[in-house]
């Protein structure tokens, strides 16, 4: 994925549009749990066989949300300067230090019930 190519065409998309004063860290946040919601709406209700299979139609909604989630997730990182890379490449070491392999491996218990 060419992450600079993307965030050229989000920036230019905005710019034409003169839509970025509306683009604050705060309005793409909102719109960004919107858009989350609506990802989790496709699933609701399905069982967990259901959501591994759907239908063509429902998988190119989810594949359309999930679009929209990362549209706003790197245009809060263009706002704020956030190195998304970095920004999951330190979470991830947190996350190794909170959830050893020893004692995490097979559980889905949150770092605080180890």
């Amino acid at each position: 994925m060419d992450i600079n190519k993307i965030k050229n065409i989000l920036k230019n998309f905005s710019q034409e549009r003169d839509w970025e004063q509306f683009h604050s860290p705060k309005n793409l946040s909102m719109a960004l749990s919107v858009e989350a919601s609506e990802l989790v709406e496709i699933f609701q209700w399905l069982t967990e066989e259901q959501s591994y299979n759907l239908t063509d139609s429902k998988k190119q909604h989810t594949k359309e949300e999930i679009a929209d989630i990362a549209i706003y997730l790197l245009r809060i990182c263009m706002k704020l300067d956030i190195d998304l890379e970095e920004a999951i490449l330190e979470k991830m070491k947190k996350n190794e230090e909170k959830y050893p392999v020893d004692k995490v491996k097979g559980s889905a218990k949150k770092y605080t019930e180890l």
